[in-house]
């Protein structure tokens, strides 16, 4: 079976409808780390950034850097829960995983992406941390929802 690294229009639709998903990274020995964060698509890339919001170390320092540095992959998990089980669905994308920096045309774009879609970063300044860039490797989706 061949794997998709491209999301159907269902899946984007769905993806562009949540507000969160769950990022995960593993460490060089395969210790998994699991965090909530804020994204942007582009049809292509899944951004994610570090932002302003207090954190007990220095961007670089964070556990998901560390993790994309040793082995520059990740998964994202984007869902909905609904007591209405017709309302059930996900998108889960494992893929490469890269650290952009500021300055770079990528970092940019995802920061144009992600502040057209949450109000909160049009006031934060991201120009000054780095960007995660999530390229698709394998695509997976199940759930009602993503038939709607």
């Amino acid at each position: 079976m061949t794997e998709r690294t491209t999301l159907t229009a269902h899946e984007i639709a769905f993806v562009q409808t949540q507000r969160a998903a769950r990022m995960a990274t593993a460490d060089e020995h395969g210790s998994p780390h699991l965090i909530p964060v804020c994204y942007a698509f582009d049809g292509t890339h899944f951004y994610t950034p570090l932002d302003e919001k207090p954190k007990r170390v220095t961007s670089a320092k964070l556990r998901r850097v560390r993790n994309i540095e040793a082995r520059h992959e990740a998964s994202l998990l984007i869902d909905r829960y609904d007591d209405d089980w017709s309302r059930l669905g996900y998108v889960l994308v494992h893929g490469r995983a890269d650290i952009v920096a500021p300055g770079d045309d990528v970092h940019a774009h995802a920061l144009r992406l992600l502040r057209e879609r949450y109000v909160q970063y049009r006031t934060m300044a991201l120009e000054h941390y780095p960007v995660i860039v999530i390229t698709p490797d394998s695509v997976v989706s199940w759930g009602p929802a993503l038939q709607l």
